[in-house]
């Protein structure tokens, strides 16, 4: 993600004379992410601003303005919620989507800080995401951009995915926009790369894919270009995680083969269907309730921090109106050489130092997978088993001496009468 000039112009602008611009959080290849004040109802907002070069193309705006529609209508804690939406046209004036400002980060922010999640944390993850699409699909729409930069985490351990729609708006332009390719290609499903054809299935797929990158720190399929990725996705399936990193549980490589059946009839039927089947994983293996951690150094966080930076200044400077600039700060005049970052750790190390809570954890035993005894589900359900048995017991005990008892006092009851 990188600033651009379109930044520069809108930075303190209002759009529509209600929202104004603050701070640039993100952009890439079609909009930029800015927060904002909506400045009728004095609360903070996310504006997705989308790029001048669609303002003119009045095909995209059509379909803008019908998605942002549909997708304002969805109500879900999975999905990130959008306020209002402005049409943009001549003369430059970008079209734009209001929406819930998420303080947090994207899930790929989290990956780059933590690598590879253990499955309790992947199930944390993908429950959010498959309730916020199952919504979507049940109102027959499709959100054809699954990948962890859509997936956002609040400071509050909330997971939402965003920008449905988008995608579809801008396949429809008359621009064709090779970062939507290039953003897309680890994801996409077979039918999507054949015939462009998308499906609630074709969701799935994504999200399947998502599931082996969360276990294993790497998208399945690897190239030197866009195309040589997704191509490969047509005569080759998806690998089991568990060849990738040890301690996966076979469930999880189940859910990710289902779910990314190059046949689309082989794959879950919908986003609702798969939720089904990873709550019944959890379940089975006993996982622990998580609360996912946002990203400590995400592209928000900097940019609210600067805000609020801004803003004591200002209030500073309000109450001192004579007081004198503080000199500048130069740099050293020999500055210390740059060290090298680290080399990346073993994808096993990886997935070992993902940290359980905000806190980090040391890195864990061989025997252990991401800080967890790979034993330790079996260790749990044993455990229940034994718990449940010793109930079972102690009842039929009880059960067993009362009756007893009844038994006696009704046999000697003629002589104690």
């Amino acid at each position: 993600m990188e600033s651009s000039q379109q930044s520069d112009t809108l930075l303190g602008a209002v759009l529509d004379g209600r929202y104004r611009v603050e701070d640039l959080i993100a952009t890439g290849g079609m909009s930029t992410v800015y927060r904002g004040l909506d400045l009728r109802l004095d609360r903070p907002v996310a504006l997705k601003v989308m790029d001048t070069r669609y303002s003119g193309d009045q095909q995209f705006l059509t379909r803008f303005q019908r998605e942002a529609r549909a997708v304002a209508r969805l109500k879900d804690p999975g999905l990130v919620a959008v306020y209002d939406q402005g049409d943009g046209g001549p003369g430059g004036r970008p079209a734009y989507l209001v929406m819930e400002l998420v303080e947090g980060g994207t899930l790929r922010e989290l990956l780059r800080e933590r690598g590879p999640m253990p499955p309790h944390a992947v199930a944390a993850v993908l429950g959010p995401v498959l309730s916020g699409l199952a919504v979507a699909h049940r109102a027959g729409l499709v959100h054809r951009d699954i990948k962890p930069e859509n997936v956002l985490i609040s400071d509050d351990g909330e997971v939402k995915i965003a920008d449905f729609g988008l995608v579809r708006a801008v396949a429809d332009a008359k621009i064709t926009s090779t970062s939507v390719i290039l953003g897309t290609a680890a994801y996409l499903s077979p039918e999507q790369v054949g015939t462009g054809d998308t499906s609630p299935r074709s969701d799935v797929y994504g999200v399947g894919v998502l599931a082996y990158e969360l276990l294993t720190g790497t998208t399945p399929f690897t190239g030197d270009t866009a195309l040589a990725i997704a191509y490969q996705r047509m005569d080759n399936d998806v690998p089991a995680p568990s060849a990738a990193i040890a301690g996966v549980p076979p469930q999880f490589d189940e859910l990710v083969a289902t779910a990314c059946a190059r046949n689309p009839a082989d794959r879950y039927a919908d986003a609702q269907d798969m939720a089904a089947e990873l709550d019944a994983i959890s379940e089975e293996l006993g996982l622990p309730a998580f609360r996912v951690p946002a990203p400590r150094n995400s592209a928000q966080h900097n940019a609210s921090a600067a805000y609020h930076s801004r803003m004591i200044e200002a209030r500073t400077t309000a109450a001192t109106p004579d007081r004198p600039a503080p000199p500048p700060i130069l740099p050293p005049k020999n500055p210390p050489p740059q060290q090298q970052p680290p080399a990346r750790p073993p994808l096993l190390q990886q997935t070992r130092e993902f940290a359980l809570d905000l806190d980090d954890v040391p890195a864990a035993p061989a025997d252990q997978f991401a800080g967890i005894e790979i034993a330790e589900f079996e260790w749990a359900r044993q455990r229940n088993r034994r718990t449940l048995l010793l109930w079972v017991l102690a009842i039929l005990t009880l059960t067993g001496l009362v009756a007893a008892g009844a038994w006696s006092l009704g046999s000697n009851l003629p002589g104690l009468l």
